[in-house]
C-alpha cells in the first residue's frame, strides 16, 4: 500500500508549497481536508490519525494541539512549526547538520522542520565548531535578508496589495529589533554556541529567496585559519551532498554581488567563503530559497527519509 500522506495546513503558504512538490508523485496517497473544513477538529483528528506521516503547517500552539491529538497513535510526525525545534525527544530535520543526522530522521517518529533562517546560519557555523575551528563561546552575528512569503499570507497580502489596510511600500526593511527573534534558540542548540548569535533579519520586496551571512574574524578561530583552510572545512563537512553545496573558491573569488533569488523555487542551498586571500576577514553566506531548503523543500526532504524514499 501506498503511504498516506497528510498535510495539516495544506492552505497555508508552506503547505501549498509542499502540496506542489507532492502533486506528480505516484508513490504516494495525499489525505486532504477541504479548507472550508480545516477547523473541523473531529476530521482533522481522523485524517492526522489515518495518515503514515503528518506535516504540520501550523502555528506553533495548533501545531502542539495537533501532537496531543496523536498521542497514543502511530502517525510519524514532521512539524514545520517553531513549536519542538529545540525538544530533546524530537529529531532535527536538517539532514546534512552531521554525519548520523539523516538516519536519526530515517528512524524518527517526531521530525521538527528546521527554521529558514537558521538553516542558512547553521549550516555555516556549525562545520567551524565540529572542525574545532570555532570555540563556543565566540561571538556569532548573523545579518539575513528574505523574501516576503516567509510571513505567510498575511504579509503576502500586505505585500501585493496596494489596498490592504496595512499595504506594506517598503523595498527593504529590518525588523527582529528587540534581538529576540524565535528562530535564536535553535541557532544557538544546533550551532553549539554557549550564547545566542546577534541576529538581524530583514525582507525584502521579492517572493522568494535568502542570503544569510556570518562574518567572522580569522585570528578569532582556533589556530588562526586561512580563508582556504574554512573552506576546506565547509567541503569536508558537505561531501558526498546534493542539496547542499560548497561553492568552490575560485567561482566565488570572480563574483561581482550575490542574488537573494538565485536559488528561487529551487530546494538546494549554496554556501560560500567570501574574502581575500592573506586578510584577517571573511564573510560565510548561505544563500537558499526560504520555502525550499528553508521550509517546504526540507519537509519533503525529510518525509522522503522517514519513507526510505530517493
Amino acid at each position: 500500500m501506498k503511504p498516506k500522506i497528510f498535510i495539516d495546513g495544506e492552505h497555508g503558504t508552506t503547505g501549498l508549497q509542499i502540496r506542489t512538490r507532492l502533486a506528480g508523485r505516484t508513490d504516494l496517497e495525499i489525505l486532504s481536508i477541504p479548507e472550508e473544513e480545516r477547523r473541523n477538529k473531529d476530521l482533522r483528528a481522523d485524517l492526522l490519525r489515518s495518515a503514515d506521516i503528518a506535516i504540520l503547517c501550523l502555528p506553533d500552539d495548533a501545531s502542539r494541539e495537533a501532537v496531543i491529538l496523536l498521542e497514543g497513535h502511530a502517525t510519524r510526525i514532521i512539524d514545520t512549526s517553531t513549536a519542538h525545534r529545540t525538544h530533546s525527544s524530537w529529531v532535527y530535520g536538517f539532514a546534512e547538520l552531521e554525519a548520523l543526522q539523516a538516519q536519526r530522521i530515517r528512524e524518527a517518529r517526531l521530525v521538527a522542520n528546521p527554521g529558514c533562517y537558521p538553516t542558512g546560519a547553521i549550516s555555516l557555523i556549525r562545520p567551524l565548531r565540529d572542525a574545532g575551528l570555532m570555540n563556543s563561546d565566540y561571538p556569532v552575528t548573523v545579518n539575513a535578508v528574505s523574501g516576503y512569503t516567509g510571513g505567510g499570507k498575511q504579509m503576502i497580502a500586505q505585500m501585493e496589495d496596494v489596498n490592504h489596510p496595512e499595504h506594506m511600500k517598503e523595498n527593504n526593511f529590518l525588523y527582529g529589533l528587540n534581538l529576540k527573534h524565535k528562530h535564536l534558540p535553535e541557532m544557538q542548540m544546533y550551532g553549539k554556541l554557549d550564547h545566542a548569535p546577534i541576529f538581524a533579519p530583514s525582507v525584502g520586496r521579492f517572493p522568494q529567496g535568502m542570503i544569510v551571512q556570518v562574518p567572522v574574524y580569522l585570528d578569532h578561530l582556533k589556530g588562526k585559519p586561512t580563508l582556504a583552510d574554512v573552506h576546506k572545512e565547509l567541503t569536508a563537512h558537505y561531501s558526498g551532498q546534493k542539496i547542499v553545496r560548497v561553492v568552490p573558491l575560485e567561482e566565488s573569488a570572480v563574483m561581482a554581488r550575490v542574488d537573494a533569488e538565485m536559488l528561487a523555487d529551487t530546494d538546494g542551498m549554496n554556501l560560500y567563503v567570501f574574502g581575500s586571500e592573506g586578510g584577517k576577514q571573511i564573510n560565510l553566506v548561505a544563500v537558499l530559497d526560504n520555502l525550499g531548503k528553508g521550509a517546504s523543500g526540507a519537509a519533503v526532504q525529510n518525509m522522503n527519509l522517514m519513507l526510505g524514499l530517493s
